[in-house]
């Protein structure tokens, strides 16, 4: 079986919404709506896998807490995904540039639901629809 670890921002904005990207249809999971992040490489860790994720995939660099907010282990047909998340403050009015989603969007709390999220991240947003301390935090 195939292991595949992989890294996810949540993007929090100024009006304390969460990012939210869609996967190119000709992808696995075309069409789901997931975290921006991907593969961590050998001799990567976490935080710096996601800080070149983040450039890669929007040309954006964040604020990230310094620890990990979860992980969620989550077994597809094409292989078993140990996936980390890390909060992330968005740092003034930066553009988001997509290079490899077809869409994004900003989602409140109460909006969660409103996308058809990857698997592997729905235990994530369960999670974050029930932290009342999430946003405490975001006084950038």
């Amino acid at each position: 079986m195939k292991k595949i670890n992989v890294v996810g921002a949540i993007i929090i904005n100024k009006e304390n919404q969460i990012l939210s990207v869609q996967r190119p249809l000709d992808k696995n999971l075309g069409g789901y709506y997931e975290f921006v992040g991907g593969k961590i490489e050998a001799n990567e860790d976490e935080f710096s896998a996601l800080k070149r994720e983040l450039i890669e995939e929007l040309d954006l660099v964040v604020e990230m807490d310094n620890t990990i907010y979860d992980r969620v282990e989550y077994q597809y047909d094409f292989g078993l995904v140990n996936l980390s998340v890390i909060k992330c403050y968005l740092l003034d009015d930066q553009p988001i540039i997509l290079k490899e989603h077809t869409d994004m969007k900003w989602l409140s709390i109460n909006q969660l639901d409103d996308v058809v999220w990857a698997p592997a991240d729905v235990p994530i947003i369960e999670k974050l629809k029930g932290d009342k301390d999430l946003f405490l935090s975001n006084n950038r």
